[in-house]
């Protein structure tokens, strides 16, 4: 990780805090590691619980340092503490871990939120691959979104069970896919033909499915997925024939290019660029 990345966190919080607060940060991120670690877990008796703000200019600034990092949303305490972990020496890997992992092991659930928040910027990614699987498992929804939703880690380092399932409880979770980090660049076949598992269940059951769900499957649109997408297309929901029809548009199957080309208005606003998955992100 570049000291570019730990100035510009530096700099946001510099412009959300007090001289007094910033001193007691900045003398903290010198100290030794014992001391650091119990700042970490202080924070929040010497600086304010607020929501921070951030420039575009700031997002796009920690974007190019690391794609897909944000800390849009964030608390002044969430940023802190991890600002605080990019100060440990990672020059000993046995000791770098080993303070980190103490951190997890101690922590309460907001230490935990920025703990995961944090793992883009640790030394080491693989080293936290299990920590971070097992936050998908958490019940803890602020935990379960610090690693599922604008986080860059799961992109770079899930297996594709691993990413599957991220994907799959952020659907039943009802959360808005469209926040992981990376999402079209990890599509693969066996999410889709579990996605329409899924979808079939509910339909069973009376229940809807989110539209979004269906920007997963249009690279791998067989026949029964085809099958799916007439169903979607005879919906009496505007928000499923869009689907469909952008899944469609995005598979390179001629039944699915002939399926689209018997709804002409919405074959027109998919290929005019008029419609888009970002009209589906609720």
């Amino acid at each position: 990780m570049s000291d570019i990345i730990k100035d510009k966190i530096w700099a946001i919080i510099g412009q959300h805090t007090t001289e007094p607060e910033a001193d007691w940060l900045a003398q903290k991120g010198t100290s030794n590691p014992l001391e650091l670690m119990t700042a970490f877990v202080a924070v929040p008796r010497f600086l304010p619980k607020k929501i921070i703000q951030t420039s575009q200019e700031e997002q796009w600034e920690l974007n190019a340092e690391i794609p897909g990092f944000s800390v849009e949303g964030w608390s002044l305490v969430r940023l802190s503490r991890v600002w605080l972990l990019t100060q440990l020496d990672p020059s000993d890997k046995s000791d770098y871990v080993k303070n980190i992992e103490t951190l997890f092991d101690t922590a309460e659930m907001n230490e935990l939120v920025a703990l995961y928040s944090a793992l883009p910027l640790l030394s080491y990614p693989d080293q936290w691959l299990f920590r971070a699987t097992d936050a998908v498992r958490s019940n803890m929804g602020f935990v379960f979104d610090a690693i599922a939703l604008h986080n860059p880690y799961p992109e770079k380092h899930f297996s594709e069970a691993a990413w599957n399932q991220l994907v799959l409880k952020t659907i039943f979770n009802d959360k808005p896919i469209h926040l992981i980090e990376g999402l079209e660049n990890r599509t693969n076949e066996k999410l889709a033909l579990t996605l329409s598992d899924f979808a079939h269940e509910r339909w069973a059951a009376g229940r809807s499915v989110p539209a979004q769900v269906w920007r997963l499957v249009g690279k791998y649109l067989n026949a029964p997925l085809l099958a799916d997408m007439q169903h979607l297309f005879d919906s009496q929901n505007v928000d499923d024939q869009k689907a469909a029809a952008l899944a469609c548009a995005e598979s390179n199957s001629s039944a699915a290019n002939y399926l689209l080309a018997k709804y002409t208005d919405l074959e027109k606003s998919v290929k005019s660029g008029a419609l888009t998955w970002a009209d589906l992100e609720h």
